[in-house]
């Protein structure tokens, strides 16, 4: 009778013990479906957009030079004026000339000289080393000649116009900088036939960019045209601050519109390519900085990804990282106060 009693006791405490364990399972998954939040998914997939990049640029001229002298002293005359249009070779600038008629002097003395010995010399009458001697002066005093020629007579080195003039006649130019450059100079040239403007463009774009590719250019001067371009450089170093590397654009400009100085933005247009674009309400701003981030949904849980916004397409954005794949699972509604890790409960 004890036996059968103890038998009877012990199965009572056992379903118990079931009885409860199941009631905590039970409460448990309870607890944890009135926790997951309620969210909408969006299966990511590639879209093929066409590539459209635009960068802000100011124009430059195609050359620039500041003309300058080698050797301080007084400006006999300057020809030129801000504007004026000048032709290669043209002279330009005729600097105090005392230097140039004494080495100009003193070469015509060192070449009748060395005339005179030269052919001696052809006859074996004088010593090989007065010779030489006499050489070696006649060809310094040769090179300095032409030194002070170039130093004397400025000329223009291409066909352009002058942007600067910082003296005026009878002026001394000492060769300290005095121009926005911070370069010394007496006359500034430029040459706008063509202009250059120098962007730069995200890294990410760099296997797509060529040299001849087509750049449209537009401007605030001129709000409903647009001129064309091509890229003519490509540098080929990447910035490790800003994740870009520069590109130069020539711009024809034949007839003299455009400006250098002037605001322009350049559109380059690439291939179409693929991307996932996704609509903007998904992407989130981490509060008090420019980070943007989305949420993905990983087996019952939120995932999230940082990731840098690409082009707008009305209420889409593009949005780039590596942790986003195709067939991901994008939350678009639902995420705002989600968590890392946070559970979630898919609404078909």
């Amino acid at each position: 009778m004890k036996t059968i009693l103890k038998i009877t006791f012990f199965m009572a405490v056992s379903l118990f013990f079931i009885h409860c364990s199941s009631t905590d399972g039970a409460n448990e998954q309870t607890s944890a479906t009135r926790t997951a939040q309620s969210v909408k998914v969006l299966p990511l997939q590639y879209s093929e957009i066409p590539r459209d990049v635009t960068y802000t640029a100011h124009l430059k001229a195609y050359r620039e030079v500041h003309l300058t002298t080698s050797l301080p002293g007084s400006i006999e005359k300057i020809h030129v004026d801000v504007s004026q249009n000048v032709s290669q070779g043209q002279l330009l600038v005729e600097m105090d000339k005392n230097q140039l008629r004494q080495a100009r002097l003193q070469f015509n003395n060192l070449e009748a000289d060395y005339h005179r010995l030269d052919t001696l010399n052809k006859l074996g009458s004088v010593a090989p080393q007065q010779y030489a001697q006499m050489r070696t002066q006649y060809e310094q005093a040769k090179v300095n000649l032409e030194f002070l020629k170039e130093n004397t007579m400025l000329m223009a080195p291409f066909n352009g116009v002058v942007s600067g003039k910082f003296f005026e006649n009878g002026e001394m130019f000492s060769g300290a900088p005095n121009t926005p450059s911070g370069k010394a100079a007496i006359l500034s040239l430029i040459q706008t036939h063509q202009l250059i403007a120098t962007v730069s463009v995200a890294e990410r774009f760099y296997p797509s960019i060529s040299i001849g590719m087509q750049v449209f250019v537009s401007t605030d001067v001129y709000p409903n045209e647009t001129f064309s371009g091509t890229i003519s450089k490509i540098f080929p170093e990447i910035d490790p601050q800003t994740r870009s590397f520069k590109t130069e654009i020539l711009i024809p400009n034949n007839d003299q519109r455009l400006r250098p100085g002037m605001f322009a933005r350049a559109r380059i247009e690439m291939n179409h390519v693929n991307a996932f674009v996704v609509p903007a309400m998904a992407v989130l701003k981490l509060q008090g900085s420019n980070e943007r981030f989305v949420y993905l949904e990983n087996q019952g849980k939120a995932q999230r990804v940082v990731v840098e916004l690409g082009d707008r397409y009305d209420d889409k954005v593009e949005v780039i990282s590596d942790q986003i794949k195709t067939g991901g699972r994008l939350i678009i509604a639902g995420q705002s106060g989600l968590i890392d890790g946070a559970f979630v409960m898919v609404q078909e």
